[in-house]
């Protein structure tokens, strides 16, 4: 097999895992991902450290040189299909090498691959979404369409207001609170039966369950402090929808 230099390598393995955490990949992927590409490439050490915004990789080529690079994560979105991907490129490293140059623009294909679903669509299927929490709540059909709009355009808000201020915390209870205001409005307006099933509904865009899910996920795993990471991020969305929701219950 061709040697390519470890500090080729490291910064393919890098790449690799900006974009799996980008889109929301859980911290033990990325590390079995990134590993499995060094070890595919005959490195002969290789240590990697992934929590949710930053890794840390050092690997050591036949030189017995070490090379070490981090990297810190501020931006993050949910597009598990590149997710996917990658791991696909990973398993292909496995069975055929490629040189670093071709796995880079490979990494640059899949991170600017745009979306199968446009924004509006997406936001169609969420508003849906929210529209049929109400029943599983013990809420009537009456509440279905009130929920519907709340939650769609709650998440519009969010969207919106964490693109312009990058703050999630604010944005969350920007649109728990626009949400709750909807709910109100609806039923002061005759449509729908039950307030709380319609908020319950509605916020259900902004609850974050796969953190959540992944998080203990984590923990179950020994990897305390990716788990921990997660679950406060996760917890202080949850204060988000409570506080917006809870101020509009107090001051109406």
């Amino acid at each position: 097999m061709e040697s390519y230099p470890a500090a080729d390598i490291l910064d393919v393995c890098v790449e690799a895992g900006r974009v799996m955490l980008e889109n929301g990949a859980e911290t033990y992927r990325v590390e079995d991902t990134l590993y499995r590409i060094a070890k595919s490439y005959d490195l002969v050490y290789i240590n990697v450290f992934v929590v949710p915004t930053a890794l840390i990789l050092t690997v050591q080529g036949r030189d017995k040189q070490d090379h070490t690079e981090l990297l810190r994560m501020t931006d993050r979105q949910t597009n598990l299909e590149k997710v996917a991907k990658v791991n696909d490129l990973s398993r292909q490293l496995s069975q055929q090498i490629l040189s670093p140059d071709e796995v880079k623009d490979k990494l640059k294909e899949i991170k600017y691959t745009p979306r199968n679903f446009k924004q509006w669509q997406r936001n169609l299927a969420i508003a849906c979404a929210c529209g049929c929490f109400p029943l599983l709540f013990g809420g009537t059909y009456e509440d279905m369409l009130p929920s519907f709009i709340a939650g769609g355009l709650g998440h519009m808000l969010f969207d919106f207001v964490n693109r312009w201020t990058n703050v999630s915390f604010f944005a969350e209870m920007l649109a728990a609170f626009f949400i709750g205001l909807c709910a109100v409005l609806f039923i002061s307006l005759g449509l729908g039966n039950n307030v709380d099933t319609i908020i319950i509904g509605s916020v259900m865009c902004l609850v974050p369950g796969m953190a959540i899910t992944n998080s203990f996920r984590d923990l179950m795993a020994g990897h305390l402090l990716a788990g921990v990471a997660v679950v406060a991020k996760a917890l202080l969305t949850a204060g988000a929808i409570g506080i917006g929701i809870a101020m509009v219950l107090t001051f109406l």
